[in-house]
């Protein structure tokens, strides 16, 4: 058992009387708050050197941290002193929102798992450059996920897109489009044909744009989706976001079963890894895969960089396993011949 395991979140959990979301809060406050000297002691702890380069970018290493941990960007620097060669920051929207009713955040600790129905609740997009510009050029790659403002109709969500496109990709290194989060109403729905082709067509510009599914959708709505993203130039596919599936949640952790939300850790490693091989497989290696889902473990990694990945992201695996997991990763998961070739 690690440090992290023994004390640091044995103590994290116990914030604010267990809730999930305060602790997430209170972490990412220390975080933000900590000096330059501080961040190069964990830099130099931390850090590992294994470039790759993926849709025309280069990565210090393949491990990032997953989009919903860092929202608005407040901790940026922190991040890659913990060892992530990338960060995703988001999900954000054109428009400010204050995101679902709390409490919206919860974790099936025996599970291993996090169920979240934040809703996207973040500053928006015009915050999020103003906090870019005057950070300045982090040094590793950031992505920036976007997602439609809830007040927007469904309708009018190729402009809501483009809006945050167009303030947000002067500092990006990719762009995420996240139509697959289980938490706004009608969003997934922005995953049929010509919704992403209207997204892409739109959206279609000098940096990479990803786009983010969901592990619930069948076989042929993948392909389908694929196409698209082939004939409309998506630079890649970030598989996957939360589940509404409550498989494999322990029988300890049984009564969050009915909690709304997307379900994310352990009990989504294995489909996730599905969804890899299957987006590998079916675009021929033509569309790099950013792996995510349950990965909890250095085994975890390799399985998904041997299912097609190129790079792979963490959020729940750090929530349970601290930043120990990232270093451990990134030293010892090697992806397969054909990841690595991309």
């Amino acid at each position: 058992m690690s440090l992290f395991s023994n004390v640091a979140r044995p103590a994290l959990f116990r914030l604010g009387g267990g809730d999930a979301e305060h602790a997430h809060e209170w972490t990412l406050n220390r975080l933000a708050a900590l000096p330059a000297p501080a961040l190069a002691a964990m830099r130099r702890w931390y850090g590992f050197a294994n470039p790759v380069e993926v849709f025309g970018v280069r990565f210090p290493n393949r491990v990032g941290l997953a989009a919903g941990m860092d929202k608005n960007g407040i901790a940026l620097p922190a991040w890659p002193a913990l060892g992530f060669g990338f960060v995703e920051v988001g999900t954000v929207t054109a428009k400010p929102q204050p995101g679902n009713d709390k409490p919206r955040l919860f974790r099936a600790k025996a599970s291993e798992g996090i169920i979240n129905r934040m809703g996207f609740n973040n500053a928006g997009a015009a915050a999020l450059a103003d906090r870019l510009a005057a950070l300045g050029p982090l040094d590793v790659p950031l992505g920036i996920s976007l997602g439609k403002s809830k007040v927007t109709p469904l309708e009018d969500a190729v402009e809501d897109y483009l809006t945050s496109y167009r303030l947000l990709q002067p500092y990006a290194d990719y762009i995420a489009v996240n139509v697959s989060s289980p938490n706004t109403p009608g969003l997934r729905s922005l995953q049929d044909k010509d919704s992403i082709a209207a997204l892409l067509n739109a959206l279609a510009g000098p940096v990479p744009v990803l786009v983010k599914i969901a592990p619930d959708l069948t076989e042929p709505a993948i392909a389908e989706l694929l196409e698209v993203c082939l004939e409309h130039g998506a630079a890649g596919i970030i598989a996957t976001n939360t589940t509404l599936s409550r498989d494999g949640l322990a029988s300890a952790d049984q009564h969050l079963a009915g909690e709304s939300g997307g379900l994310s850790g352990a009990p989504l490693t294995a489909r996730a890894r599905e969804v890899v091989r299957f987006v590998h497989t079916e675009s021929g290696g033509r569309l790099p895969i950013i792996g995510v889902g349950g990965i909890m473990s250095v085994d975890d990694a390799s399985r998904m960089f041997d299912a097609g990945a190129a790079l792979v992201q963490l959020y729940s695996g750090f929530i349970y396993q601290g930043p120990d997991l990232v270093l451990a990763v990134a030293r010892g998961a090697r992806p397969s011949r054909v990841a690595a070739a991309r």
